[in-house]
C-alpha cells in the first residue's frame, strides 16, 4: 500500500500535465495564435513539463483584442478627417509631389495611408548617425537648447556613465522650466528606480514605466516589450532609430566593441507625427488627459523635401503594419534589396516575399552580426539566412563589432530605418516605430553605408555554410522551431 508521502508525489506531475492540457486548450481554442506559434508552444508544454508552465506565464499573452491607445471620438473625427482629404487628393492626381520618388512609390503611401493611418508628409530634413558618440553629441546639443519642451522614449536606459550623463542633461533643461517627460519601457529600464530618477522629479520633469508590473519586484513579463526609441524636442526635431542609452551603444562595452547601429536626426512635418505616437505611449502609461491633436498645432518651418511616413504597430494590433510595409518593398523591387538586421528571423511571408525577389532577379543582400546577444535568437537567424542562401541571396557577417541596425533600402528610391527587426518578435510581440523614407537622395546615402560595411563584413557563401557543424545545425534546427516565441 502506498504511503501518503508516495501519493503526494505522484499527484504533482498529474497536476502539472492537468494544467498543462488547459493551456494547450487555451491556446488552441481562446487564444487563436498562429499554426506554428500554437505548436511551438504545444512542445514547451509538453517536452518540459513545470517549466514549459513557468515559460508560458513569463511570455505568452494575448493582448491583441485590447484597444490600449484610445483615441477619443474628436480625435478621431479630426485626425481620420484628414487622412481622408490626403489619400483623396492623392488618388485624384491633384496633390503635388515633391520628389520623383514619393510619386512612383504613392501606392505605398497609399497603403500606410490606409492600412497603417499614416500621415504622408514631404517638407522633412535627415541626418543619418551610424555612430553612438555622433548621435549622443547631436542629441545633447539639442536637448541643450531646447526651449520649451523635450519628450523621450526609450527601450533601455542603464544606469552607467552615458545614462546618468543622459539623465542629468534632462534634469538640468527641467530645472530651467523646460518641460519634460521622459517613458521608458519598464523591463528595458529595470536599472532605473524613482531614487534615480528623483532629482529629475524635484527640477519639475516627469516619469514613466511602460507596462511597469504590478508588483515592484515581481518578475514581469518578456513580451508585449515598448521598443521604441523617440525623442521630439520643441515640436520641431525628432530623433528615431535603434540606439538606446547606455555605455555598450557608444561603443564602451568589452563584449560588444564597435557599436553599429543607424539612427535619424528628422525636422519637418514628420515630427508630429512622432510626437503623436509618443503622447499615445505617454497617455497610455501615465493615464494623463493630453489632447492627440495638439501634436498638430504647431506649424512647421522646415524647408526639407524628403517623403516621409512615422508607422507603429504593436501587439494591441494584429496588423503587423510596418512587416506590411517591408511586404510591399520587397515585392515592388525590380534592382536590389539591402537589409541590415541584428535578428532575422522572419515569417514565411516575408521569406517567400524575398525568395520571390531573388528568383526575379533581384539582387537581394543580408547583413547580420558576427556575434550573438540572444543565443537562440542567433542561431535562429543563422538558420534563416540559409535558406536565403540557397536560393541565391548574398548573405554578409559583420565584423567590426556589433550590427544593431534595422534597415532595408529598395532600388535606390525607398528605405525605412526605426526599431523594427526583421523577426517575429518586432512584428507581433513588440511595440514598435519606422520612418518609411521616399527621397533618392537619402536612401542613396543608407545603400552606400551598407556598401561601407561590407568592407568590414565577410560574406557566408553557400559552400561555407554547407560545412557547418552538426553541432551548429542541431542548434539552428532548434531555435526555428522555438522561432515564433522568440
Amino acid at each position: 500500500m502506498l504511503s501518503i508521502e508516495w501519493v503526494g508525489l505522484i499527484k504533482i506531475p498529474v497536476v502539472i500535465y492537468a494544467i498543462n492540457f488547459a493551456i494547450a486548450f487555451a491556446i488552441i481554442f481562446l487564444e487563436r495564435k498562429n499554426p506554428s506559434a500554437t505548436l511551438a508552444w504545444i512542445m514547451v508544454l509538453f517536452m518540459l513539463p513545470g517549466i514549459g508552465i513557468f515559460l508560458y506565464l513569463l511570455l505568452s499573452q494575448n493582448i491583441s483584442r485590447q484597444r490600449i491607445f484610445n483615441l477619443s471620438n474628436y480625435e478621431a473625427s479630426i485626425l481620420g478627417s484628414a487622412l481622408k482629404d490626403q489619400i483623396r487628393h492623392i488618388q485624384s492626381g491633384g496633390y503635388v509631389f515633391t520628389n520623383r520618388e514619393a510619386e512612383k512609390w504613392q501606392d505605398m503611401i497609399l497603403l500606410h495611408q490606409r492600412y497603417s493611418k499614416s500621415f504622408f508628409t514631404q517638407d522633412n530634413s535627415l541626418s543619418v548617425f551610424t555612430d553612438g558618440l555622433h548621435k549622443f553629441d547631436s542629441l545633447f546639443k539639442d536637448i541643450s537648447a531646447a526651449s520649451h519642451s523635450i519628450n523621450i522614449m526609450y527601450f533601455i536606459i542603464k544606469r552607467d556613465k552615458m545614462g546618468q550623463a543622459f539623465l542629468h542633461a534632462l534634469t538640468q533643461k527641467a530645472k530651467e522650466g523646460i518641460e519634460v517627460r521622459l517613458l521608458i519601457d519598464a523591463l528595458g529600464g529595470r536599472q532605473i528606480n524613482p531614487s534615480i530618477l528623483k532629482d529629475l522629479t524635484e527640477a519639475g520633469g516627469k516619469y514613466a514605466f511602460f507596462f511597469a508590473p504590478k508588483l515592484k519586484f515581481l518578475t514581469m513579463k518578456l513580451n508585449y516589450r515598448n521598443h521604441r526609441k523617440l525623442v521630439i524636442i520643441d515640436d520641431k526635431i525628432g530623433y528615431l532609430g535603434g540606439f538606446n542609452v547606455a555605455d555598450e551603444y557608444v561603443g564602451r562595452s568589452k563584449k560588444f566593441g564597435n557599436w553599429r547601429d543607424t539612427h535619424l536626426r528628422l525636422t519637418g512635418s514628420a515630427v508630429q507625427d512622432m510626437n503623436a505616437r509618443f503622447l499615445l505611449d505617454w497617455r497610455f502609461a501615465t493615464k494623463e488627459h493630453l489632447l492627440l491633436a495638439s501634436a498638430y498645432y504647431n506649424e512647421t518651418t522646415d524647408e526639407g523635401t524628403s517623403g516621409i511616413q512615422i508607422v507603429s504597430c504593436g501587439p494591441d494590433s494584429r496588423r503587423s503594419e510596418i512587416k506590411r510595409g517591408y511586404l510591399k518593398m520587397i515585392s515592388s523591387a525590380k534592382k536590389n534589396i539591402y537589409i541590415q538586421t541584428p535578428y532575422f528571423v522572419p515569417d514565411a511571408s516575408i521569406i517567400e516575399s524575398l525568395k520571390n525577389a531573388i528568383f526575379s532577379g533581384v539582387d537581394v543582400r543580408i547583413m547580420i552580426p558576427c556575434m550573438p546577444d540572444h543565443m537562440f535568437v542567433y542561431w535562429a537567424t543563422y538558420s534563416y539566412v540559409g535558406d536565403l542562401l540557397e536560393s541565391g541571396a548574398k548573405i554578409y557577417i559583420y565584423k567590426n563589432g556589433f550590427l544593431h541596425a534595422k534597415n532595408i533600402c529598395v532600388d535606390g528610391e525607398v528605405a525605412s530605418v526605426g526599431s523594427a527587426n526583421f523577426d517575429i518578435r518586432s512584428f507581433h510581440l513588440n511595440f514598435e516605430v519606422n520612418a518609411f523614407i521616399y527621397d533618392g537622395k537619402e536612401v542613396a546615402k543608407l545603400e552606400h553605408i551598407f556598401e561601407k560595411d561590407m568592407e568590414v563584413s565577410e560574406e557566408l557563401t553557400w559552400e561555407k555554410y554547407c560545412q557547418r557543424s552538426l553541432w551548429i545545425k542541431f542548434k539552428e534546427s532548434m531555435s526555428r522551431l522555438l522561432s515564433d516565441l522568440l
